[in-house]
């Protein structure tokens, strides 16, 4: 539905990363992959998750009696490392500190020839940690990159809670940010206890200047 509503053509989305196997973050795998189906889409789409997503999968479209029209190929993550590359970008994962085995992903694009009026002077690299409390060893991997998305699904006045459930604070997604040198935060993930997300920017800001919060349908440019 969001993808309709932003205008992004399905045909464009050639893989999908999912970061683990909290429902949050795949429930809706199934829906998109039947979508696909249905507009009777024809070219291959790679899937990347940890062990088990396959076999969900497959599981629902068992139970259903789906045929997709397209070649579904799966890769199961089992360790940091590349995972993808494309023409112009490489894609690799590492472990976060969650609950159940989870992963974020560096997205780095290549240092391609320059077109025409290509202003751009460097490959721009993007780092997405996906649910993780506060760990440092993840800094080494996300070292600079232009943009990082942090999860923070609390604020600092409850540091405790978001340890006891592994997540993190804005803060401390801002401390992270300040520590690896990268050019700009978002922050999200945020509870649903909280009626507005304001204070997650503002408390961040004072850690990491360079920090908005996250929107749908909004495009960041680094």
């Amino acid at each position: 539905m969001q993808l309709m509503r932003y205008k992004i053509r399905y045909s464009r989305i050639s893989h999908i990363f999912i970061s683990h196997l909290h429902g949050d973050h795949y429930f809706g795998l199934i829906g998109l992959l039947n979508s696909f189906g249905l507009l009777n889409r024809q070219q291959d789409l790679q899937v990347y998750g940890p062990a088990g997503l396959q076999e969900i999968i497959a599981l629902q479209l068992q139970a259903a009696s789906t045929r997709l029209p397209f070649l579904l190929h799966f890769h199961t993550i089992q360790k940091a490392g590349q995972l993808a590359e494309t023409e112009d970008m490489v894609v690799s994962c590492f472990p976060t500190d969650h609950r159940i085995e989870c992963y974020g992903f560096l997205f780095q694009e290549k240092n391609l020839p320059r077109k025409f009026n290509d202003k751009r002077s460097k490959p721009r690299t993007y780092a997405y940690c996906a649910d993780t409390r506060y760990d440092e060893r993840i800094i080494e991997v996300i070292k600079e990159v232009d943009l990082l998305y942090h999860e923070a699904t609390y604020l600092e006045d409850q540091v405790e809670r978001a340890t006891l459930r592994y997540h993190s604070t804005s803060t401390q997604a801002a401390q992270i940010a300040r520590k690896a040198n990268v050019g700009k935060l978002l922050l999200g993930h945020f509870s649903s206890q909280y009626e507005s997300i304001a204070a997650f920017e503002k408390e961040a800001q004072q850690v990491f200047p360079a920090t908005e919060n996250a929107l749908q349908g909004v495009t960041y440019l680094v």
